[in-house]
């Protein structure tokens, strides 16, 4: 197989690279040359956001040069790019795999719901950038518009965790619970968590390639594949800290003013719309089209073994939001519940 990464250095990109080398395919990336890929790909140099920006994508310097039989697009800001990169490589690849998020279903999808739930209304295929909703529904809109319902691909992610992650979630819990000491852990311990291994991610995806699959799919862990107390057991087990876990009902934690998500990443209250939204999806299709999701103990493990081969300090996106509880406002918590 031939394969095309639009991206393909960072977190999700880098776990589709790595598993498409595994499977001995053949991968281009294409890249603004920001990070070093991984070897034994061919590499472009390539803005997206400038003019000209994919003119490396023409360059033919062997048989079959300029031709794949799928791209990989992780892109998520404004449509634009990625429809203008659907359109040059219509007829010169097989499939196209956009790469785009549950936030795309109108808010807010009840538990349970599937591929078929509506979606936002006033995105583009070619807009600028509005917001990250109707962006990732702008980029399926490109895909589907330039390839066709039959040979494009949206994957619908939720929460992507593993090693390579640079928007702080995981990595913040491994730092926090390696220091050490009371740790605040937002409950109830058997919360249902739904997510998915940037790893598991791109085993699908290849198979999705390999089987010819097209159209939407839900694409993280069953239902409960994990609680956050599985989550967050991993992470002392994994660091060997003497973190100790001090759990606090969901609604003391919301009445000290604790932003769910943000400053207590992957955790967000049960019965509410966030947590159907976030942890509660239908994968039914993707698990019957082969997605098979590894333990939270083993995704922790690697994160925090990559973590501490790169000296301890994650990536982190400059497009996204710093994540985190503040330390003092934690201690202050900690006093107040426990004291």
């Amino acid at each position: 197989m031939r394969l095309l990464v639009l991206g393909g250095t960072e977190f999700v990109g880098r776990a589709v690279v790595e598993a498409a080398l595994g499977r001995g395919w053949d991968v281009t990336v294409l890249n603004r040359g920001r990070h070093i890929p991984a070897p034994g790909v061919r590499a472009l140099t390539g803005d997206r956001t400038a003019p000209g920006g994919l003119d490396a994508l023409g360059a033919h310097d062997g048989d079959h040069a300029g031709e794949w039989d799928a791209v990989v697009d992780t892109w998520s800001s404004a449509p634009r790019p990625v429809h203008e990169a659907a359109r040059l490589l219509r007829g010169r690849a097989g499939r196209y795999v956009y790469v785009s998020s549950c936030s795309v279903y109108t808010w807010a999808p009840p538990a349970g719901y599937t591929e078929d739930a509506p979606v936002v209304e006033g995105a583009a295929p070619d807009a600028d950038s509005t917001d990250y909703y109707r962006d990732k529904r702008g980029g399926e809109l490109a895909a589907v518009d330039a390839f066709g319902a039959e040979d494009s691909v949206l994957v619908r992610a939720g929460l992507i965790l593993g090693p390579y992650e640079n928007v702080g979630r995981l990595p913040w819990w491994l730092d926090r619970i390696a220091r050490g000491g009371p740790v605040l852990a937002p409950g109830p311990r058997d919360l249902p968590l739904q997510y998915v291994d940037a790893r598991d991610l791109a085993a699908w995806i290849l198979g999705a390639v390999e089987r010819e699959l097209s159209g939407p799919y839900n694409l993280m862990s069953p239902q409960g594949h994990t609680t956050m107390g599985e989550f967050l057991d991993a992470c002392v087990h994994a660091t060997g800290s003497d973190a100790q876990l001090r759990w606090a009902a969901p609604e003391i934690v919301l009445a000290a003013g604790i932003e769910p998500w943000v400053q207590l990443p992957v955790w967000v209250p049960p019965g509410t719309d966030l947590h159907d939204a976030l942890h509660a999806a239908d994968v039914s299709r993707a698990v019957a089209t082969g997605l098979s999701c590894r333990p939270v103990e083993e995704t922790v493990a690697d994160t925090w073994a990559w973590l501490r081969s790169i000296g301890g300090t994650a990536p982190h996106r400059s497009d996204r939001a710093v994540k985190g509880l503040d330390p003092e406002v934690e201690a202050r918590v900690l006093a107040r519940i426990f004291s």
